[in-house]
Parts: structure tokens; C-alpha cells; sequence
């Protein structure tokens, strides 16, 4: 759990557009890498993915008659602008130009899986410095597939475990599914080129939310989204956007646990929202620790969109560096746009998770759920067990029984229990490389693919690279997919962590670590990557940090898509008759609204529970922050309270519980958080004042059950206009005796007090 305190300064700058290569004036190659570069300009990692090479030869007819076109002696591109502008800031750029120029013949550039095996990763984030040896790769004319030094064993394409002796009848029913799974969403979001206006309309900020389809088996929910409505478009029969091969294993893996009807599937719809590349916020998600709510939906269909942007991604560079080798060995220059495919470093999908034991179960499905042929050997698998799952969310058969009969002696939660049951470790992060035929896991950052992190770890290591120089975040700078998780589960560890690591996210890098410049795609360098990201966010409910963050950090072009629910109310939860009184206080903005708050608290609040003699008083606080300014404030007045917070000492907690009992202190301050993370029970309370609404809807019955066994049993809230969010998510109208029109209406004008009898 990160202390809410923790914040670090932004040491990087955001880059100005109209000066997009100022960066790169300075920039360094590697020893030797003027005169390696350009000559065979291929993926640092071509030779992981020299199995996927064989899948060249089954291109089609209309992708050759493209490459014809683009190889030789062509007309200026912007490409080849920008290459000058280059070789204008930097002596070594230039001299890597000419010699791109001269056609020589050079030598790939490509990572050794065997002897990386061998070498354990310290997961630090650390780069290996040293000169990469760049090598041709010999033997393509003998393979018959350039830039690969051997027929791979399954050359088949995609669609299908096809060996190389299939007729030419089979061969062009391969190309004809390659050519069609090729016209991706994947492709024409990344292949896209914004105009300036384009850019100036997403920095202001203005959504304009034009359509509404009806959620998938949720009658209270309906997706709302910006611009075209392309879900009444699916076509729910096709392969929608994936991959042959990862749609096929897929659906067997979908049968297989028994689901039907997969087109129709909740998971096979939401996996059509994150295929359109739009940012997404899903902020009615069943949570899995809940009782009876398990959804794995929402998880296979982003893991799914993961897999297919990342093995798309590969696929995709892994072609370019054949052609690039072929016309090299013809002599021949490359100078069309489809062979920008690189970021400024590997990594491009970033998943921030809550828990480690949540971690756990996150890549176990993600390795569950790639196509056998990726998955023939999977390193560290051991390790990562050890460290994520011990104790995690999956327990084995054999030990679920000790579990159950440890659940039922517990006197907590069935949800907490579940939550919390596991590895609860906050502070991880781990990268994830895919191998061709192997996944690799504890890759070292800049040659993973995904990064799978909380929070803290990532504030972590951008708090190091802040304090010492030799160290960086680059592996950040070309992020293309953010997952968000569990959002409502990190709200409660801390936020502002969140905000820090989206900002540094898609910014122009410090160093080269290797990277072919004369691959990167333009709007890398045009410092406009934050428009080609796309952000997931995922929770149980909706909060307004959540909601800030959608709309001001997520800027991507495609759009956006949003759920929009009536929450079902949570007062039938309340077991006990007890009067409720809600206390509405005027705020002017939502920048005033904690000082509003306050200040009534300690003109109309605090004076009456002064002048009683009532002890047995309970105030509850949503914010860390309230807690430490209402602990001053009481200090002040030299108030009788104890104290029971999220960072309290175990002993002074103790001491505090049987002070309170006993009637030796007369108010407690209790905070939402201490009740997340602890669930404690608290006896003798008397009277219930919510100083401010708990984030989590649950909370608030638990809170007052609490009540039970007092006399004159009461709770007070306190709430405002700006309160709407928390209050909605509450909603019970019913019970209330109210309409939600009317109670809406009460609650944003001029009633001061509702009151509510159970």
C-alpha cells in the first residue's frame, strides 16, 4: 500500500511538436552503430521471431505488386524529408544515410536466445551498455525466405498448422485469410497520420458522446461513445480483427470450459470494444472477490487484444526485416512508409494491477490463453510462482478445503478473505518477452513486450531515475496499449500514483538504447504518440479521479467509449432500524469543496457533540488527508479521541478499541482505508457521523450495522452538490420512500435535510 503523502517531481518535459527532432541533435550511436544501422536496419530481436520469417513467403499478390513499387528509385517522401532533417543534426545520422544510400550490404541486428537464457535477469531495468553485434543473416538465398538462416519447422501460416509440401491450392486459400486478417483495426490505427488540426481539436479536450447502445446482458448499463457508432457494424461471425491462429485457440479454450453461443458472448462483444482502439472505461465490472460475481469475461478480452497487438506487432516486423534484407542483397533501397514499425523502445503494452496475487492470475491467463505454438517453453515459469502465487487467487485442489474451513472461522468478509487471502503484495512489476516458440518471463524491460506492474513499482522506479542519472524509464516512451485494472482496489491504495506513471508515459527518450531511428514511426518523432495510446480503465464503480483521468490523460484519436449503469442501492443492506440524516453544505466549486466541508463540520457539527456527554461517537472519513486535518483540529480543541487509521500502529490500535469501549475516549476517527484493508468491528459505537461518503458503495451499510446493540441509534452524513458520483452509486430511491428525480433534486438545491427511516 503506497502512503498517499509519496509524490515525486516531473523531471521530464514534454516534447514541443513544432521542433519535433530538437531531441535528437544530441544523440549518441552505440560504437560502430554509424556504420551498422543503416545498412540492415532489423529488429534487435529478429532472430526470436526468425520462425515467424517463414510466414513472408506467404504474402500476397497485392502486397508484392506494393513492395515493386516502393523499392526502387522512387520520388521523395516525407520519410525521406525527415531523414534529411536528421542527417542535418547529427554527423553520424548523416553518414548512416549515404551509406542506407549506397545499398552496402550489412548485418542484423539480433539478440542471442540461447545465451540470454543462460544469463539471469535482475529485473532492474537495467541495459547491457555494450555494442550490439549486428549481422547479416546468411543462408537466405539457401532457405529460400530472406533474413532467415533456416526453414522453420511450422512454415504454415496463421490460420492453421500448414507445412510446406501443401498444394498451391492450399497455399492461396493461406494468403487469401493473411490478406484479409491483414486489413486489421490494428493497422489502420497505427498506420493513421493526424493533421495539425486534428492534434490542436484532441488538446482541447471537448467529448461529444453522440450514440448509445444498450450493454450486453446488463438492462441497467449502456455504452455511450464520441464519434461514429461502430458497434451496430460487427459482424459477430467474423474473426473479429484477430489473429487465425489466436481466434481458433480462442474459441477452443472458450468450449472448453463449458461457455456457448461464443459469438454471442459477453466476452467475445467487450473484446470488439477493444479492438476498435478506442479508450475505454468500464466502470461496472463484477470483481472477482465479490461472492457469486466471478467474471472472467472482461479478462479474456483484453488479454485476448493483448496477444493480438503484440503478436500482430511482431508478425509485422519480423516481414519488414526479410524484404529489408532481400533488397539489400538486390541492391536495392527501401523507402516506403509500411517499413516504419518500430517505437523508440520494445515494450508496448503496460498492465497496472492492484495485488501480486491478482498479478498472478492475470499472466496464468494470459499464458493460458496463447496459441500452443508460442508456448512450447516457458522460462521462469517456476520462479514467478513462487513470488506471485504463493497463497495467490488460484489455490491447488488439495489445499481448498483448509481454506474453506479457515474462511468459515474467520469473523471477516467473504470478499475481503478472497482479496487479501492471496499474495498481497503492492510493490512488483515484471516484464514479459515473446520468443517466437518461447515466452519468457523476468525479461528485462527493454526487450519485453508486456509490463506487468502495480502502481508503487512503477513510482518506484521513476522515482530513481529522477535521483540517479544512469538510470531511465524509456521502456515507457513507445507504450501503444494501457490496461487499467481493478481500479477500484488501487483507489484505495493511491491514487495520484496512477496519474504520475500516465504522465510519464509516451515521452521522447533519453537515450537510443538501440533503436533503428530510420524505423520509427513519424508520430513518434512528432512527440504524438499520446494520441495513438489506448487507455482501458477497468473497476466496480465510478469515482471522480477515475473520471479525471479519462478525460484529461486519455487523448486518443479513434475516440472513446464509456459505460454508463444505474447503480443498484445498498440501504436494504442496513439490517438495523436506524434513523439516517443526511446534511447537505454549500460549496461554491469542486476546489472548495474540502474546505466547505471542514468548516461546517466545526461550526455546525463539532459544537454539539462538545456540549454532550454522549460518548461512544464514531466519525468516519473517506480521505487520508481529512483524517490528518480532523486529528489537528481535535488536538486543538483538546477533544477526548482515539485514533484508527490506515498507518496507525497495531498496538496503538489495540489500545484505542479497548479505550473507546470502555468509554475512556469519546470519539474515534475511523477512515475508510483502516476499513479496507482490516475490517475491523467496532463495538460500543453510540453515534455514526460520515464526514464524508466512503468511496466503496458496500462500505456504508457494513459502517452502520456497526450500530447494532446502541440506544438511540443514529447516523449523520454529510454531502454536498459534488457528492453526486457517490451518492448515485448509493441510489436506493426505493427504500427511501423518494424518487430518484426528486431525491437528485433535493440533493443538488435547497433542502439542507433528508432524513431516512429503515
Amino acid at each position: 500500500m503506497g502512503k498517499p503523502g509519496f509524490a515525486r517531481k516531473r523531471g521530464l518535459k514534454r516534447v514541443n511538436s513544432s521542433k519535433p527532432f530538437k531531441k535528437f541533435k544530441n544523440l549518441k550511436l552505440n560504437p560502430g552503430a554509424e556504420k551498422l544501422v543503416p545498412k540492415h536496419p532489423l529488429e534487435n530481436d529478429s532472430e526470436d521471431w526468425s520462425d515467424e520469417n517463414s510466414e513472408a513467403e506467404l504474402e500476397t499478390k497485392e502486397e508484392e505488386e506494393v513492395e515493386e513499387d516502393i523499392v526502387f528509385n522512387r520520388k521523395p517522401t516525407m520519410y525521406d524529408n525527415l531523414l534529411k532533417r536528421l542527417g542535418s543534426s547529427s554527423q553520424l545520422i548523416a553518414n548512416a544515410i549515404k551509406q542506407r544510400k549506397r545499398g552496402e550490404e550489412g548485418k542484423s541486428d539480433t539478440e542471442d536466445d540461447e545465451s540470454e537464457s543462460e544469463v539471469e535477469d535482475d529485473n532492474e531495468g537495467s541495459i547491457d551498455e555494450s555494442p550490439r553485434r549486428i549481422e547479416m543473416i546468411n543462408g537466405a538465398k539457401e532457405s529460400g525466405v530472406p533474413g532467415s538462416t533456416e526453414k522453420s519447422e511450422d512454415s504454415g501460416s496463421d490460420d492453421g498448422e500448414i507445412g510446406a509440401s501443401d498444394s498451391d491450392e492450399e497455399h492461396d486459400s493461406r494468403t487469401n485469410v493473411e490478406s484479409i486478417t491483414s486489413r486489421s483495426t490494428f493497422s489502420s490505427h497505427l498506420e493513421y497520420k493526424l493533421s495539425q488540426g486534428e492534434v490542436d481539436n484532441l488538446f482541447k479536450r471537448k467529448w461529444n458522446y453522440k450514440w448509445e447502445v444498450p450493454a450486453l446482458r446488463a438492462p441497467n448499463c449502456k455504452w455511450r461513445g464520441t464519434g461514429d457508432c461502430f458497434l451496430k457494424d460487427i459482424d459477430m461471425n467474423e474473426m473479429c480483427g484477430l489473429k487465425p491462429r489466436l481466434y481458433k485457440h480462442w474459441v477452443d479454450v472458450y468450449q472448453g470450459s463449458g461457455g456457448t453461443d461464443f459469438q454471442s458472448s459477453e466476452q467475445r462483444f467487450f473484446f470488439s470494444i477493444c479492438n476498435s482502439y478506442r479508450d475505454v472505461l468500464h466502470h461496472n465490472k463484477k470483481p472477482f472477490y465479490l461472492k457469486g460475481q466471478e467474471d472472467s469475461s472482461i479478462l479474456d478480452a483484453y488479454v485476448l487484444h493483448t496477444l493480438n497487438h503484440v503478436l500482430r506487432t511482431r508478425d509485422l516486423i519480423s516481414k519488414n526485416d526479410a524484404k529489408v534484407a532481400d533488397a539489400q542483397g538486390q541492391g536495392g533501397i527501401l523507402n516506403g512508409d509500411g517499413f516504419l514499425d518500430h517505437g523508440f523502445t520494445r515494450p508496448k503494452v503496460l498492465i497496472l494491477l492492484p495485488l501480486a496475487s491478482i498479478a498472478f492470475w492475470v499472466v496464468k491467463r494470459l499464458i493460458q490463453l496463447t496459441p500452443s505454438k508460442h508456448k512450447v517453453n516457458i522460462e521462469h515459469m517456476d520462479r514467478f510462482t513462487e513470488e506471485f502465487g504463493s497463497g495467490g487467487v488460484e489455490s491447488e485442489e488439495e489445499d481448498e478445503d483448509v481454506e474453506n474451513s479457515k474462511r468459515k472461522k474467520s469473523s471477516k468478509p467473504s470478499d475481503f478473505q478472497s482479496l487479501f487471502g492471496g499474495n498481497n503484495n503492492d510493490h512488483f512489476m515484471i516484464g514479459i518477452k515473446y520468443m517466437g516458440r518461447k515466452i519468457k518471463l523476468y525479461a528485462d524491460f527493454y526487450s519485453s513486450d508486456i509490463i506487468v506492474a502495480s502502481p508503487l513499482g512503477l513510482i518506484t522506479k521513476i522515482g530513481a531515475a529522477e535521483v540517479e542519472k544512469e538510470k531511465d524509464i524509456d521502456y515507457l516512451s513507445s507504450i501503444e496499449v494501457l490496461i487499467i485494472d481493478h481500479a477500484d482496489v488501487i483507489l484505495m491504495q493511491n491514487w495520484s500514483h496512477v496519474n504520475t506513471v500516465v504522465e510519464q508515459l509516451n515521452r521522447l527518450p533519453v537515450k537510443q538504447h538501440g533503436t533503428d531511428i530510420m524505423r520509427i514511426r513519424p508520430w513518434y518523432l512528432d512527440g504524438q504518440a499520446q494520441f495513438y495510446r489506448q487507455t482501458i480503465i477497468l473497476g466496480s464503480h465510478l469515482n471522480p479521479d477515475v473520471n479525471s483521468l479519462f478525460n484529461r490523460h486519455c487523448l486518443n484519436y479513434e475516440g472513446k467509449v464509456k459505460l454508463v449503469c444505474l447503480y443498484k442501492g445498498v440501504l436494504p443492506k442496513v439490517l438495523i432500524p436506524v434513523r439516517q440524516i443526511y446534511e447537505r453544505f454549500e460549496a461554491d466549486s469542486i476546489a472548495d469543496v474540502d474546505d466547505a466541508r471542514f468548516q461546517y463540520f466545526c461550526k455546525k457539527v463539532f459544537p454539539k457533540i462538545k456540549d454532550s456527554i454522549q460518548g461512544g461517537i464514531m466519525l468516519c472519513i473517506s480521505s487520508y488527508f481529512e483524517f490528518v486535518r480532523l486529528r489537528n483540529f481535535l488536538k486543538s480543541q483538546e477533544a477526548s479521541f482515539c485514533l484508527l487509521g490506515e498507518y496507525t500502529k497495531q498496538s496503538d490500535i489495540s489500545r484505542g478499541r479497548v479505550w473507546f469501549f470502555q468509554g475512556q475516549r469519546k470519539i474515534m476517527l475511523y477512515t475508510e482505508r483502516a476499513h479496507f484493508y482490516h475490517r475491523y468491528k467496532i463495538r460500543a459505537i453510540q453515534k455514526l457521523i460520515i464526514y464524508s461518503l466512503p468511496e466503496r458503495k458496500e462500505f456504508y451499510p457494513e459502517i452502520v450495522n456497526m450500530l447494532e446493540g446502541s440506544q438511540n441509534m443514529s447516523c449523520t452524513v454529510l454531502f454536498s452538490r459534488f457528492d453526486q458520483f457517490r451518492v448515485r452509486s448509493f441510489r436506493a430511491c426505493n427504500e427511501m420512500k423518494v424518487s430518484l428525480e426528486n431525491f437528485l433534486f433535493l440533493f443538488s438545491l435547497k433542502t439542507k435535510f433528508i432524513e431516512i427511516e429503515i
